[in-house]
């Protein structure tokens, strides 16, 4: 095949495609005429079953349908062709040689969208299908505009809840999914557990190391502990250096050596810098309580799980700590 052969098959595949249905010869080879004239491309069909598995196979740009068929009739095609969603935005335009009033009525109710009678009118024919073809692009860029707004909302609202460095959830979106399951504890008589942990010395070694290498070591440490916790636990970024997970239906004596294994996952981790640590390696401060056993609601699970960290680093950093009273 030559180029120029090539480029006009391309051109040719990006007309708009007509199918015309009608069981008189003599009028599928006029309306071809007319539209083929246009510079439409023209696919033809005698019954409406035949046209149905046209559009099956090929998705017509609008379809010039006549009522008076064989079997299934124009209005009943229509009726078809509009209530599926994989063909009801396709324009109708129905013909008839009768020019009364009932049929456009009935035409109405099946969906069609636009009518020309018997004998046809080049002009008329011409003008209307160009309408309903513009009609349909401008509702096409619409859903188009429609589906990028959603994909935005999407992308702000998701945007809300994460945090920027890290990609984990922030702590609005900590506060509302730990709300949710202490209500779900309630409700289904299970427990909950809430370990906060800081990264031991970390603003010394950002002073130190400076911001770059620090958010390094944030990012590289939220991909340590995502890896090593479920895929039911709600792993966030509390603030600066602390974090928190929730681990729902889990007691404090399994939430204590879930913490335990971080700890000891993070103490053997390489960070960057970390070799030139004045303090030495990076380690974690973990702090844990539980629902109901320590707390009654979130606020109060929240200050005995961050006063048990507190704990943990008041007592030497690196270790894992538990409030074991509820006052």
């Amino acid at each position: 095949m030559t180029k120029p052969e090539k480029k006009n098959r391309n051109a040719s595949e990006k007309r708009d495609l007509v199918l015309v249905v009608d069981d008189e010869a003599n009028s599928r080879l006029l309306l071809k005429t007319y539209l083929s004239s246009a510079g439409y491309e023209v696919l033809t069909a005698r019954t409406g079953e035949e046209a149905l598995q046209i559009i099956k196979e090929q998705t017509p740009s609008t379809i010039i349908l006549d009522i008076m068929l064989p079997k299934m009739n124009g209005y009943e095609v229509c009726k078809k062709l509009k209530s599926s969603k994989s063909t009801d935005f396709i324009p109708v335009i129905l013909v008839t040689a009768l020019r009364g009033s009932q049929e456009r009525v009935q035409g109405t109710e099946a969906g069609a969208d636009d009518f020309v009678s018997k004998p046809f009118n080049r002009v008329e024919l011409l003008t209307r299908v160009k309408s309903l073809l513009r009609i349909k692009r401008l509702h096409e860029t619409l859903q188009t505009k429609v589906k990028e707004l959603q994909k935005t909302q999407e992308k702000l609202k998701q945007m809300a809840v994460t945090d920027g460095l890290t990609g984990l959830h922030n702590y609005r979106s900590f506060m509302h999914q730990l709300h949710m399951e202490i209500s779900r504890s309630e409700r289904f008589h299970l427990p909950v557990s809430l370990v906060m942990l800081d990264i031991d010395f970390f603003k010394d070694y950002n002073d130190t190391y400076g911001h770059p290498n620090g958010d390094k070591v944030l990012k590289s440490f939220a991909e340590l502990v995502k890896k090593n916790i479920r895929e039911v636990d709600f792993f966030a970024r509390y603030g600066g250096e602390e974090f928190s997970i929730i681990l729902p239906g889990t007691d404090k004596k399994s939430a204590v050596k879930a913490a335990e294994k971080l700890r000891l996952i993070v103490e053997k981790k390489s960070f960057p810098m970390e070799n030139k640590n004045e303090t030495g390696k990076i380690t974690i401060s973990l702090g844990v309580a539980a629902f109901p056993d320590d707390a009654e609601d979130e606020k109060k699970l929240i200050r005995l799980a961050d006063k048990a960290l507190y704990q943990a680093k008041r007592n030497g950093r690196n270790r894992t700590a538990v409030i074991r009273d509820k006052n």
